[in-house]
């Protein structure tokens, strides 16, 4: 299956830490705050790599002492720096006390010194156009590929105009980790969005991706880590308790033999952001499928997705069919597939703000 062909559719403070704090007892919030990273994150780092609260008192949450504080901003810094989370979690639970009181994160074991690197998650080290080769570490195991030795210079994504974060994000991908993507997912989105996290982060590097598999030919198994790193995150964010604004959801779909369902799964975080519903049907829906489901659920609006490749354009034939449903609802056609179509019983979004103020325009 050929990677996923997007068009454009489809901030953190600093919060250092100067040396060990000296007033323990903080809870994950206090702490998030003070190393400007979401809650999640955290709470994914004492998961994943032990560097939890370290106190505890009887019949209360575990609190994050001072030296636990410390080593999180270790963590922290490197990670931005460009080291790979396992490494960084490594040297931060090794680090010692004259360390973790200085102002350099130490380089991880076995890694070359990274760059220095800016304390904002999201801003490009120096102004003006730049491309950012970013090529997978190659960390060794007995399921981690050599990319040094196997596929050479295709293992090197080009991102052009690249942020720091998706440069964090593309070297995951190459090193095939699904919880790091989903672990920069997840903070980004808690830190700015789902929209600019799409746009900002994912569009860019889903393009890059594309860019190579049409190049070399390589990239189909990090196109799938991605793939699933995006549909994981954004459903955490669709499925928060919250109320609904809307009493008639949204229906998402893809057209019949379209199997890139992303984009669908992005729109509905960004509307249940905005405490908007949306029931996603996912890839191939036939328009007969299609119909039925809206006679069951009778939608406020629905959001037809279409990649089809340049040259060709989604099939509109079924579109009258929808006008004559009751209650009728807003159709909007997105993606590539629907440029130069004819839009007859439907409306062209060009880009997930457009498809956002239209439903949410029609929701209330």
């Amino acid at each position: 299956m050929e990677p996923t062909s997007l068009p454009a559719w489809g901030a953190g403070g600093s919060g250092r830490v100067d040396g060990v704090p000296s007033s323990p007892g903080l809870t994950v919030s206090a702490v998030a705050r003070r190393l400007g990273v979401a809650p999640a994150t955290l709470r994914t780092w004492a998961r994943r790599y032990g560097l939890g609260p370290s106190s505890h008192v009887a019949g209360a949450h575990r609190r994050y002492s001072g030296q636990d504080v410390a080593r999180l901003d270790l963590m922290r810094r490197m990670v931005d720096a460009g080291v790979s989370p396992g490494d960084a979690a490594r040297a931060a639970r090794s680090a010692t006390a004259e360390m973790l009181a200085g102002d350099e994160p130490p380089a991880a074991p076995g890694a070359a010194t990274p760059p220095p690197a800016p304390d904002v998650h999201d801003t490009v080290p120096n102004a003006g156009p730049r491309t950012a080769h970013v090529r997978g570490e190659g960390r060794r195991g007995p399921f981690a590929p050599d990319w040094e030795s196997t596929a050479g210079s295709a293992e090197v994504l080009a991102l052009p105009g690249a942020m720091q974060a998706a440069q964090r994000l593309a070297r995951t991908v190459l090193e095939l980790d699904p919880a790091g993507s989903i672990e920069v997912l997840e903070e980004r989105i808690a830190a700015r969005g789902v929209v600019w996290t799409w746009d900002q982060l994912l569009v860019p590097l889903l393009r890059g991706m594309g860019n190579r598999w049409a190049a070399t030919g390589a990239g189909i198994e990090a196109e799938h880590v991605l793939t699933d790193a995006i549909i994981t995150a954004m459903r955490a964010v669709v499925q928060r308790p919250q109320r609904y604004v809307n009493s008639r959801p949204v229906l998402l779909a893809c057209v019949d033999e379209e199997q890139h369902s992303v984009p669908l799964y992005a729109l509905a975080a960004a509307l249940a952001e905005r405490q908007v519903e949306s029931r996603l049907l996912g890839a191939r829906v036939p328009y007969r499928a299609l119909v039925a489901a809206i006679r069951r659920i009778g939608p406020a609006a629905v959001v037809l997705w279409s990649s089809a490749a340049e040259g060709r354009q989604a099939d509109a034939t079924g579109l009258a069919e929808l006008h004559s449903l009751r209650p009728t609802p807003l159709v909007l056609l997105a993606g590539p597939g629907w440029e130069g179509s004819p839009s007859a019983g439907g409306t062209v979004v060009h880009d997930l703000c457009d498809a956002i103020t239209r439903i949410t325009a029609v929701v209330g």
